[in-house]
Formats: structure tokens, C-alpha cells, sequence
């Protein structure tokens, strides 16, 4: 008999063992990376584009007046509430155009997005620190250097180290809004005075935990010890305030566009942050029995927040519903004091309130039946606010299949789906609704113990995607995103929720909006 060889991916040598042992990576797990680059990542087979009354719940004034109550209830358990806020990623992508700008040859703008820039400059937050450091860099203020057609320099006050560095910070620490009395607030206050307003518990303790990259923690800190004490004492809260990095084992290996290994100029494999689905890792060290996800950049002013609060106690208390009525039925599953008649109404519970279908799962034996239920239970759970579909960038919310042939509830990427398979596609193209990074999750179980979150990622939903370094094209493996395929194998429920709850900013124009002023 012939023997069949192991395909090497890669031959280490000892500087690639030691950034390995280094970063806390394994052979095998590097082995798997470089894998991925050849066999790519299956799509997900769709059940249907969830809709309100197939997958997505609207509720009435009434339910919304029910959750909000059950979260007002829950607030005043022993429970642990928390914050959990993504904000290590730097704001250079919010600032591409602008970017372009400075190297673009052009002195006067040009561009309709340069023109609405500066014909607006100073609506922005920030507008009396770009003067001041504009008059520190040239001697004069930005009108005066754009009536002299020096555009391009304020731009560069704006987004180099020596003016605002803005083109380098993480957007918590960007100003972004103008509040009552001339103060100008950070998203990172605005996460503050949120959580004041609906992450309390019954002690009015606000926990609140941001995820930074270690170069701007110092930047977090003395922000964080300058404002911390003013907001405890406008809202009557106590904040406990935690940091934590994305873990460098959770870093991927780039490859050439022949998914080689791409080497530096010193022969040093190269690895990249795996994108947010790596934050699971942050997510399961958590010790919280609720946490509300939200992306940094989706806050509005305290005079707008109205329905970003009410829809976040909405969601909050729809999700102590459900775990409720699911550690009713983890309970009587575990004692065995089920009948054949409280079985089926657990599974019309899974299969409307969960949105969770299997094929002939009616007709198996009631102890058989116990078991798939208690499969399906025993999980965490999170309820996602969707928004209306008006052309907004986001994941979209779908029913789609498990490795176990039952399809349920899934945050999907346009990539995840085979843009070759027209049914996909017109699937794709007729969803109402997507979903903004607007979580909030069940971390532990019925018995009060924390769920290992690692267990239920689907390792076959990541990406890759082309990138460049040193003017080389490489690709770049993206692990399975936090609220996506991280999130994958979860009890999830999809809540309609009011669009003014979404207000991101993906470019510096975006402060322009109302929602922002």
C-alpha cells in the first residue's frame, strides 16, 4: 500500500516557531489557516429571507410596554448587566476621503463629498480644536487658510499627529456631538450616559466594558478619568469601567494571491486581527449575566436618544422573557416531568418564538423529542433589533440552515452568499431588513452557570478578502464574525425596532446628518 502524504502548507523555521509560541498560536492551527485559503468557505444554504411574521417579530404598543416593564423588573434582580462595546479599531476609514485629499495634487476641493467638507467645516464637534490647531501649525484659522486655498493643510491639521491626529484614533475618542452648554461629547460619553439609562442595576452600578487597541488604552484612560466622575454625578449611577484587548492568538496568517505564505521583507510570516469575530473570545470572559452589544460609532445626542434607550429596554426585556420561559422548560425537561402534550408546545415555542425548524422533528418519540429540545435550549441566547432595509450598509437577517439540517435565525454577509446561484440572489435582494450591530445576549444557562461561547461558533461562515501591504496584494483570512457565524449556533430571536435607533458614522460626513447635530 502506497502511502499517502500530508499536504505541508508551510516548512517553519525557527523564527516562525518562536512568533507562533509568541503569539499563542499552533502549528495546527496555522496548518487550518493556510488550508482555509484553498478550500475557501462554503455558502450557507437559505431557508427564506426572515420577514415580519416569518423570523422577525413587530410588536405592539402593548408588547413594547410589557418588555419594557419585564426589563424594569429585571433590573431590579441580583442579575449582572453589561455594556459590551467593540472600540479598538481606528477611525482612518471614517476619514478615506479626506485622506485622498491631501494627496490628490489638488488644492480647492473638488469632489462633491470635499465640497459638502469644508462648505460645512464648522458644523463639526470638533471645529474649535481644528482651529486652534490649525492657528498652532500655520498661524491662522480655518477660514482663513480656506480663503488663502489652503485646504489641504487643514485637512492635514485635522487628520495628522500634529494637529488632531484624527486620521489615527479610535472613533471613541473623536468628538462627535455638540451638547447643551457648549461641551462636545465622544462617543465613548455617549456609551456612558447610555448605559446610565438602561444598563443599570438595582444598586446603580453601570458596567461598561470597551474593547481597545493597546497603543490608544492611555488615551481611553485619562478620558475615562475625566469624565467618569462628572457622569456619575449628572445621571446618580456608579460605573465600573473594564478594557481588554484583542487577543493576539486570535490573529490570522496573510497569504500571496497564490495562497503561499506571505513573508516581509525580513522573511517574517505576516499576521492580521481576524476582524471582530475574535472579540467571542473577549465576549466569553465576561462575567455577566446579560450584555448589550453596539458598535461605537451608533450614538446620537442625549436630546435624540429617546428611542435608542426605550427600544434598548425593549429588547432587554424580550430577552428576559424568552430566557424565562426556555429555563421553564430546561427545568422540566431535566426532571423528566414533561407530558407528551407540554413537549409539542416546547417545540411550538422553538419553531415560533425562536423561528427554529427541523424536518420530522413532530414525529419522534416523546423521550426522543426531550432530547432534541434540550439540544436546542441549552444554549445562549441573544434577540437582535433589526431596522427596515433603507439602503443602510449591515447584515442581513435570514433563515438559514445548521450542520444538524434545521435552519434558524442567522446574521448573514452579502459574501456568505453565492452571488452565482440566481435564487440566493434574488433572495439577497428581497430582504426588508438588516441588522445594525443592536444585540443583546443570555450568557448563562437556567442553573446560573456562564456557557463556553467558543462551543457554539460555526468555523465554517469567516472570509477572505484581499488587502495590501507594501504594495503587495495578499489575502486575508477574517475569522466568522461576532454577531455572524461567532454567534452562529446561539438561540436568536429578531425584534423589529424603529430606524432612529441607527445613526452610524462611517464617514466624517456622516456628522453632518440631523441625527448628529
Amino acid at each position: 500500500m502506497i502511502a499517502i502524504q500530508k499536504k505541508l502548507y508551510i516548512m517553519l523555521n525557527e523564527n516562525d516557531k518562536e512568533l507562533l509560541k509568541a503569539k499563542g498560536i499552533s502549528e495546527e492551527t496555522l496548518e487550518s489557516q493556510l488550508k482555509r485559503f484553498e478550500t475557501g468557505f462554503p455558502y450557507l444554504r437559505i431557508e427564506a429571507v426572515a420577514t415580519v411574521g416569518n423570523g422577525i417579530s413587530r410588536l405592539s404598543d402593548k408588547e413594547v410596554k410589557e418588555c419594557v416593564k419585564s426589563w424594569k423588573a429585571f433590573q431590579n434582580t441580583d442579575a449582572k448587566i453589561e455594556k459590551f462595546v467593540p472600540a479598538s479599531g481606528a477611525a482612518s476609514r471614517m476619514f478615506k476621503n479626506m485622506f485622498a485629499f491631501t494627496t490628490s495634487g489638488n488644492t480647492e476641493p473638488t469632489t462633491e463629498f470635499e465640497k459638502t467638507f469644508f462648505d460645512n467645516i464648522d458644523k463639526f464637534a470638533f471645529y474649535g480644536d481644528l482651529n486652534r490647531a490649525c492657528k498652532n501649525l500655520y498661524g491662522k484659522d480655518v477660514h482663513a487658510l480656506i480663503a488663502d486655498g489652503k485646504c489641504v493643510e487643514v485637512a492635514k491639521a485635522m487628520l495628522d499627529k500634529d494637529g488632531l491626529n484624527y486620521g489615527f484614533l479610535p472613533k471613541a475618542l473623536l468628538k462627535f456631538h455638540r451638547a447643551a452648554g457648549g461641551a462636545v461629547h465622544t462617543p465613548l460619553e455617549e456609551h456612558l450616559e447610555e448605559g446610565a439609562q438602561y444598563a443599570a442595576d438595582k444598586n446603580h452600578v453601570v458596567d461598561i466594558h470597551f474593547t481597545v487597541s493597546p497603543e490608544h488604552k492611555p488615551e481611553f484612560e485619562k478620558l475615562l478619568k475625566a469624565k467618569v466622575p462628572l457622569y456619575e454625578k449628572v445621571w446618580g449611577v456608579t460605573y465600573h469601567v473594564s478594557m481588554s484587548e484583542q487577543k493576539s492568538s486570535t490573529d490570522t496568517v496573510a497569504v500571496n494571491m497564490d495562497n503561499t505564505p506571505y513573508r516581509d521583507e525580513n522573511g517574517n510570516l505576516l499576521f492580521r486581527p481576524a476582524g471582530h469575530g475574535a472579540l467571542i473570545e473577549n465576549l466569553n470572559e465576561r462575567d455577566a449575566d446579560v450584555v448589550f452589544i453596539k458598535n461605537i460609532d451608533n450614538v446620537v445626542p442625549s436630546r435624540l436618544r429617546h428611542d435608542t434607550v426605550r427600544y434598548k429596554k425593549v429588547i432587554g426585556g424580550y430577552l428576559v422573557q424568552l430566557q424565562r420561559a426556555i429555563a421553564k422548560y430546561m427545568k422540566a425537561l431535566d426532571e423528566k416531568t414533561y407530558t407528551h402534550e407540554s413537549l409539542h408546545d416546547m417545540l411550538n415555542f422553538l419553531e415560533t418564538k425562536l423561528s427554529t425548524v427541523e424536518e420530522g422533528v413532530k414525529e419522534l418519540a416523546d423521550d426522543e423529542l426531550a432530547t432534541y429540545l434540550q439540544g436546542k435550549f441549552n444554549r445562549p441566547i441573544r434577540v437582535c433589533g433589526v431596522v427596515k432595509n433603507e439602503g443602510e450598509p449591515g447584515g442581513g437577517p435570514y433563515l438559514a440552515y445548521c450542520k444538524d439540517g434545521s435552519y434558524s435565525p442567522q446574521i448573514l454577509e452579502s459574501a456568505q452568499i453565492n452571488a452565482d446561484d440566481p435564487e440566493a440572489v434574488k433572495l439577497m435582494q428581497s430582504g426588508t431588513h438588516f441588522n445594525p450591530v443592536d444585540l443583546v445576549c443570555y450568557l448563562k444557562d437556567y442553573k446560573g452557570n456562564a456557557f463556553d461561547l467558543k462551543k457554539y461558533v460555526d468555523p465554517d461562515t469567516g472570509l477572505i478578502s484581499n488587502k495590501s501591504k507594501n504594495g503587495v496584494d495578499i489575502k486575508a483570512l477574517e475569522l466568522p464574525g461576532l454577531w455572524n457565524g461567532s454567534m452562529s449556533d446561539w438561540n436568536t430571536a429578531f425584534v423589529e425596532v424603529p430606524i432612529e435607533t441607527f445613526n452610524p458614522v462611517k464617514t466624517v460626513n456622516d456628522l453632518l446628518r440631523k441625527e448628529h447635530q
